[in-house]
Parts: C-alpha cells; structure tokens; sequence
C-alpha cells in the first residue's frame, strides 16, 4: 500500500502518452496482511487505490499464499471471490486475476488448478483473466498455451452459472488437488510436452486435457 515519486512520475509519463495502464497487486495472505477476511480488505483497498491513485485502466488481481506461492488454493480462491464480488457489486470497474498453479503442465493437477480459478472469477464477476504461469511462475520453460485454453475452456463453461452450483462444483474441485499440495507434480518442460516446430501439443499432453476435462465433468461442470 506504499507508492514513491519515481512510480507517480512514471504513471504522468504513461498518462501524457495516452497509454493504457495495468496495475497488478497481489495481496499476501498470511503475510502482514492477516488471514482471510483481512487479505480481502487489503485485496479491495489496494484495487481503489490503483485507480484513485495511480489512474489505472485494468487492475490485475492474484491473492497469494504465504506458504504454497500460488493463487490457487482455497483460501485465496475465497479472498479473491469475495473482493471481486464487491468491487463488482458497487463499481464499474475492470478486474482481472493472476494465475499461479503449484503443479506443472502437462499434469492434471495443473489444470484442475487453473479451471477452480477461472470458475470463482468468472462467477464473482471479473472481466479479465490472465495466465496461467504454471509452477508458481518461478521455473524456466514451465508454461504452455494448454494452460491458458483449460482457463478459457473453464471461464466460458462457469458464466451464468449459479453461486451455490459454483461453489459445490469448486468444494469438490479444490478437494481434489489440494491434499497435493506438499508434493505437487512438477510436470514437464514446454519442448518436452510441445512440438516446438508446429507449436502444438503433444498427444501425452492432449491425453492429460482430456482426463482433466473428465474429472471436471464429474465435479459438476459441464465443459
């Protein structure tokens, strides 16, 4: 919640030169901010105070765990909800949300991660969604575009979906991959899951999809 001169200098810059501007927070829980409830204030402040103070267009959101470094377990998945949903009860407001899965890709836990999060944004009202960095965003070459298709594949499946149907298919969901958290499976490299050539998916990757897929069907969401 701290800004200086040089970051207000450069929003003048960026304000005088017509761009678009993105400010991206990402509110820690269990950190100095406290637990859930409190994370969620935080989460909420720190998004008015990028558009009062720094005159944001977007502002991209991602709840973080003290301890795991992602965005995707249940508590954050809660705090991220429930600011989303107030910002969009009472404002007109662009959100967005950061993804950050503990597992690797071509693994289904990966994609399980990044499908519970598409569901709670879509449901609590964000506009935008961006990812997924897989392996907490921290390992080289442990991102791909299957990833990001399991999120829009999920987004779309979640809209218009009733709260409380979102919340059963997302207990279930989360109960899933989360008793993984302290061994979470570290996936494989793009080029080892990616022809490189033709920048598609490999069929070990596209079987993993759809078994994640499958699973996310018995959850309760139709995809």
């Amino acid at each position: 919640m701290k800004v200086d001169m040089s970051l207000m200098n450069m929003i003048a810059g960026w304000k005088t030169a017509g761009d678009l501007i993105m400010v991206e927070q990402m509110p820690m829980f269990g950190g100095y901010c406290g637990g859930i409830e409190e994370t969620a204030i935080c989460d909420v402040a720190a998004t008015l105070a990028s558009y009062a103070l720094m005159d944001c267009d977007i502002h991209l959101d991602g709840p973080i765990h003290i301890r795991w470094g992602t965005t995707t377990t249940r508590e954050t998945l809660q705090i991220a909800a429930h600011s989303a949903a107030a910002i969009d009860l009472n404002t007109d407001l662009l959100l967005g949300n950061q993804y950050y899965t503990l597992a690797g890709p071509c693994t289904e836990m990966c994609l399980l991660e990044t499908a519970a999060q598409a569901i709670t944004d879509t449901a609590s009202g964000r506009e935008l969604i961006s990812g997924a960095a897989s392996s907490k965003g921290v390992v080289k070459d442990r991102t791909t575009g299957m990833e990001a298709r399991m999120m829009g594949e999920a987004a779309i499946s979640a809209a218009g979906m009733d709260i409380q149907e979102a919340n059963a298919v997302l207990d279930n969901l989360v109960s899933l991959y989360e008793r993984n958290f302290s061994r979470p499976p570290v996936g494989k490299r793009f080029q080892d899951c990616y022809d490189i050539t033709s920048v598609t998916p490999s069929k070990e990757y596209l079987k993993v999809y759809e078994k994640a897929i499958s699973t996310l069907n018995k959850c309760g969401l139709d995809i």
